[in-house]
């Protein structure tokens, strides 16, 4: 499943943790963002001990994806929770048109 929806099935899992679960807008994303991290140890751990890890190429992903996650974590904690919901909101709407289109 985390091939299918991304590794932790933040765009389904966002939107139900705040319309289902009454979360908060920085709650839901820090739980999806646990999720994640959970579920990309596990399969980096399985793929490890398969030997199918090219550490250069997962430093070449991995290390930006982790200033990317810095950087992004900072400027939530700037924005309103109603302007984090509309950000999501706008990024799942472009998301959306860009599946139809492309």
């Amino acid at each position: 499943m985390s091939a299918v929806f991304g590794v932790g099935g933040g765009i389904i899992l966002v939107p139900l943790l705040l319309l289902v679960c009454a979360f908060a807008p920085r709650e839901a994303a820090a739980t999806s963002l646990g999720a994640v991290a959970i579920t990309a140890l596990g399969g980096v751990a399985l793929y490890a001990v398969r030997g199918d890890v090219r550490v250069p190429e997962a430093a070449l992903v991995g290390l930006p994806a982790i200033v990317g996650a810095l950087g992004g974590a900072a400027l939530q904690q700037r924005l309103s929770g109603a302007a984090l919901t509309f950000a999501f909101a706008g990024l799942l709407t472009g998301l959306g048109i860009w599946m139809i289109v492309g």
